[in-house]
């Protein structure tokens, strides 16, 4: 064999070792197909009744009650392409007050081509949404269809953060905070700017920023326990992460990272930095990782205060079991289920799960 047949032996063979997962299958569960009929549920709430909204990434929002499925009116223009359109949503801490819904979406509205990742809220009335309005929108628009953010949680002080991707231009946008993308925003629920937001008093900085240098986090929540919000995010090829988000902190993306381009090709020859913050936790191979949700109810025994990770490119649920906001263990839950989009606690404490070209399933434990 030849040097040249050999290396390139050697690279494929390097190449299907690194595209593996090696996490333990885990087989103590079950589950039940929920809500059947979904091609790209990438975000769901429970109303107080315990029906669900559901968006379908194309652009439709869906009320699901008594088994049934019914199309919600009132929606703004959605643009829809690449890995844009409807994304996540979520209800305000006080709904059975204010009844606000909040959701994401990209918007072609202002300026430049194509669109960028919105942030709105508005009242559901019946099956039509009334009050619409536009809290936040990044600029400028751009037909790049990748890295859009975008997941949206509360926490305990009742703001609202949101995450934005780098939309596909690493080089300018994460780094720079007079700029959009590739942030963790917060806000007050009217869409105004938090006082002690970190930004505030920058000349020309995005005052809605709270936290910078990040890739395209598609997972968020707040912890249970503590109160701080936790992230997740794709890398490259390799280096997906979990963040917990703190106030002014940079993140470090392109700058520092565990992964290296899909060509596999280095962007950066170092994975820390001073004034940089590092991951809580890191994938290499990278698992695409979409949606998160921590085990808070006693339905799952000593699974309780474990972290449900999605992942799109192996099709299982990632459960990270935790010992003080660390890492220590990662088992495969629903193996090869689907391209699994996102995942919440409901309210009776059941984890449910949105797959894509299937539906919402709600994970048993034998």
């Amino acid at each position: 064999m030849s040097k040249l047949q050999t290396s390139l032996l050697l690279l494929i063979l390097f190449t299907f070792a690194c595209a593996q997962d090696k996490n333990e299958v885990n087989t103590e569960y079950d589950f039940e197909l929920i809500v059947k009929d979904l091609t790209n549920p990438w975000g769901f709430t429970f109303l107080p009744d315990g029906s669900m909204l559901i968006t379908e990434k194309r652009g439709d929002l869906l009320l699901f009650r008594n088994n049934n499925k019914t199309t919600i009116k009132g929606l703004p223009e959605i643009y829809v392409r690449g890995q844009g359109g409807f994304m996540d949503i979520t209800l305000d801490p006080n709904y059975e007050e204010n009844g606000w819904v909040y959701f994401s979406f990209v918007s072609s509205e202002g300026d430049g081509y194509g669109g960028n990742t919105a942030i709105a809220r508005a009242k559901l009335n019946g099956h039509e949404l009334s009050n619409l309005e536009i809290l936040y929108k990044a600029a400028p628009n751009t037909r790049v269809g990748r890295h859009f953010g975008s997941r949206l949680a509360f926490d305990n002080d009742g703001y609202l953060y949101f995450s934005i991707g780098d939309r596909g231009n690493r080089d300018e946008n994460p780094q720079d905070i007079t700029r959009d993308c590739g942030k963790i925003y917060r806000i007050n629920p009217d869409g105004s700017i938090p006082e002690d937001n970190p930004f505030v008093n920058n000349n020309n900085a995005k005052s809605a920023i709270y936290s910078y240098g990040h890739r395209n986090p598609q997972g968020m929540i707040k912890h249970p326990i503590t109160g701080k919000i936790w992230t997740h995010e794709h890398g490259p090829k390799g280096g997906d992460e979990i963040n917990i988000i703190e106030k002014g902190k940079n993140y470090g993306w392109p700058i520092i990272s565990y992964g290296v381009n899909y060509s596999g090709t280095k962007f950066t020859d170092i994975t820390s930095k001073k004034g940089m913050k590092q991951p809580l936790h890191y994938w290499v191979p990278s698992i695409a990782p979409s949606g998160m949700a921590f085990i808070n109810s006693a339905k799952y025994g000593n699974w309780k205060g474990n972290l449900l990770v999605g992942s799109l490119k192996f099709q299982y649920l990632d459960m990270c079991y935790m010992e003080n906001e660390r890492v220590v263990k990662e088992e495969r839950l629903l193996d090869g289920i689907g391209r699994v989009r996102s995942v919440e606690q409901g309210p009776d404490g059941y984890i449910y799960v949105g797959v894509e070209n299937l539906g919402i399933v709600k994970l048993l434990r034998q």
